[in-house]
């Protein structure tokens, strides 16, 4: 049974202490998403010390501390226009609309997970928020090891019994039912016949958004009488393309010009920032040789210098996730388990078509409406 995990604030307040991060790490303390190269403490302006009004007139009791509110990235690091940089937008808008400190230690490599994690709970973070199912193990062995801590991990959910004290709050995302409609768009705008798709690991969270959009498609074909191919991915085999990496933006490239090499003219790299190496491509190529499907956050307003070649993004709302999970250890109802972002719920969604909105038929924008409402209330099954 699944119980609440309660905590106040004022038990959890950390002072305003310098971030200790590896050496292969950067980190920062802000209210505002930090660059990449960050490396000082900055506590924002909405996050002042509270008035000392009431200590003035006899009051020695010194104002808690605000809640630090602590993110742990994957590889990716905080700007990678993806999953890191979209669930530290939940951290940051907590600590503007909340209050809480914000802070980020960026994983340069794998090795950097265990030690950036420790290097927060010694800091005595209120929530420590980790980035991607690589950081399942480290998360678990943290939280297990400081039970009155809450953690909140992106893209993993622990099996009954893993966290002793249920002290981790799981976010995990349908994100095949926003893909699948994707793969439709998709399927109904190629003028080829060929889409394709590559990701960067073979993980969970990377190939749910391959098989909803591969079966989006053949949904596109049963409908339509169409015969649209997709390049890069067997959701039967669970075998396709992988760049193994998700840092390389040349790879991007290349494994996106290999697909229209092989005649795909829309492309859905999963992959991070591995991706805009394939937007790059396709600025180069033009809309009409190649379109670029983003994922996670909405890349039409995140990739700003490729912003022509995004028909439209799979969103995965880790923003509002997040924030939800820090908000509820300050409002002391934090609870372990699990939360699911679905299309019902507006966890995940498909972003608007923007520059492409125009060339978008209307009866293909009314079947994806349609498909839409019929994912939400259950009617259709992306897993077929």
């Amino acid at each position: 049974m699944k119980t609440n995990f309660k905590i106040v604030a004022a038990v959890l307040a950390v002072s305003a202490l310098g971030l200790a991060g590896c050496s292969s790490s950067t980190s920062t303390e802000t209210s505002a998403a930090p660059s990449a190269a960050a490396a000082t403490v900055a506590p924002a302006e909405e996050n002042a010390e509270p008035s000392t009004e009431a200590a003035a007139e006899g009051d020695a009791s010194p104002a808690p501390a605000a809640l630090q509110a602590c993110e742990v990235t994957d590889v990716g690091g905080v700007d990678d226009k993806g999953f890191n940089q979209k669930a530290y937008k939940g951290v940051t808008d907590a600590a503007n609309k909340l209050g809480v400190v914000a802070a980020v230690l960026e994983s340069q490599a794998e090795t950097d997970y265990v030690p950036n994690i420790q290097s927060f709970v010694d800091q005595g973070c209120g929530i420590i928020v980790t980035v991607g199912f690589l950081l399942g193990d480290a998360t678990k062995e943290a939280a297990n090891a400081n039970p009155t801590i809450p953690f909140s991990i992106v893209d993993y959910a622990y099996a009954e019994g893993d966290i002793t004290a249920n002290n981790v709050l799981g976010q995990v995302f349908n994100t095949d039912e926003a893909a699948y409609l994707a793969g439709y768009l998709a399927a109904g705008m190629s003028k080829t016949g060929k889409i394709g798709t590559f990701g960067g690991i073979n993980i969970p969270p990377v190939t749910i958004f391959m098989d909803g959009y591969y079966r989006g498609a053949m949904a596109y074909n049963a409908a339509n009488g169409a015969k649209v191919k997709v390049l890069g991915w067997d959701p039967a085999k669970q075998k396709g393309l992988f760049t193994e990496n998700f840092e390389s933006l040349d790879d991007g490239r290349s494994f996106a010009q290999n697909l229209v090499d092989e005649g795909a003219d829309i492309v859905m790299p999963v992959a991070g920032p591995v991706g805009l190496g394939s937007a790059a491509l396709a600025k180069e190529l033009g809309p009409d040789k190649l379109m670029i499907i983003g994922v996670d956050s909405d890349q039409f307003e995140s990739d700003a210098a490729n912003q022509s070649v995004y028909l439209t993004s799979v969103l995965k709302n880790m923003d509002v996730t997040t924030f939800n999970a820090i908000s509820s250890v300050l409002d002391g109802t934090f609870a372990g388990g699990v939360t699911v972002g679905t299309l019902a719920n507006g966890g995940v969604g498909l972003a608007p078509f923007h520059d492409m909105d125009a060339s978008v038929p209307q009866a293909l924008k009314d079947q994806i409406e349609a498909l839409r409402a019929g994912i939400s209330d259950g009617s259709v099954d992306v897993k077929k």
